[in-house]
Formats: structure tokens, sequence, C-alpha cells
């Protein structure tokens, strides 16, 4: 296990990634406050990393040089290809669920879209953090994330899920 310095992230690397410090890996979500987070501990690692990026213009202040970002949404399919190219390992923290902004079917499908794209690149991994809700007492915003998280799962990828309940730090959604 490797830990970033960084208070609140830890990354959590298998021996297999751990030894090719070359891969490249794909963080969707770099502008929300988890991915913010990982963003700056895998840019202190040396890991190379690229961003999916709605707003490019907005992200670009906040990265590396060596951070590449490519614009793309994952509800745009379209936009996944150029993103996916060559990347080993996706970081996909995709919370767009917990908010109002996207219904159901909106994620569902996005999560379908992005694990089809995902596996069509040939995508080693995928890295997904969603949130704690029960089979039968699902909590409504959560279940959308839990469904998501269960479509990656199936994407044929190999998933590893994170889930919290809520994460509270400065700038985060849950603190506010």
């Amino acid at each position: 296990m490797r830990e970033s310095h960084q208070p609140g992230v830890s990354l959590i690397l298998d021996r297999e990634i751990m030894s090719h410090q070359s891969t490249l890996v794909l963080l969707i979500g770099s502008s929300g406050y988890v991915g913010g987070r990982l963003l700056r501990a895998l840019e202190a690692a040396g890991w190379p990393v690229r961003c999916l990026a709605r707003r490019p213009e907005f992200l670009k202040p906040r990265v590396a040089k060596t951070t590449q970002i490519v614009a793309g949404d994952v509800h745009d399919p379209h936009s996944l290809q150029a993103a996916l190219e060559g990347v080993h390992t996706v970081y996909y923290l995709m919370q767009a669920a917990a908010s109002s902004e996207f219904s159901e079917q909106q994620e569902r499908w996005a999560a379908s879209g992005f694990a089809e794209a995902a596996r069509a690149a040939g995508v080693q991994r995928i890295i997904y953090l969603g949130g704690l809700a029960s089979q039968r007492q699902p909590l409504d915003p959560l279940a959308r994330i839990q469904d998501a998280g269960s479509i990656l799962r199936d994407s044929g990828v190999p998933t590893i899920g994170f889930h919290t309940s809520i994460i509270i730090g400065r700038w985060s959604t849950g603190f506010r």
C-alpha cells in the first residue's frame, strides 16, 4: 500500500500498478472534492494522469503541466474514445447522481456507455467510488450511485469499488 502525504487521501495500489509507474491513469471527477485531492496525490507521486472534463478551461489552472486534459462527458459516449486511448486504470469518481442534475435513467445510461467504451479501449481496471445503500431500503441518490457501480462491475473490466456514506471536508458536498 502506498499513501499520499495529503490529509484525507490514501491511494491503494496493487503490485501490478506499483511496478508500472508509466501506466496512464484516467481520472473522471477531477474537479470534485475527492477527485481534486486524488489528482494532486497522483501528480505528486509522479503518475501520468489524464483528466476527463466537461469544462477543460475550468480544470486547466488546477493541474500540473504534465497532466493531460481531454474534453468530454460520461453522458456522451462519443467523447470517451480519445480520453480512454492508452489508459490502463480509470478512477471513476463521477458523482452527479448525488445531485438532481441527472435522472436515474441518465446515470445508468452513462455508466453503461462508459463501461462499454472502457472495455472496447482495453482498460485494465476501473476504481469506482460509490455510496452506501441497502438493497432493501436504498437512499434515493445513493441508489443511483449503487446502480452505476453494478453496471461498471458487470462490464467485464476488473472493477474495484469503494463505498462511503458521506465525505466531509472543506468544500465537499457533505460539508456544504
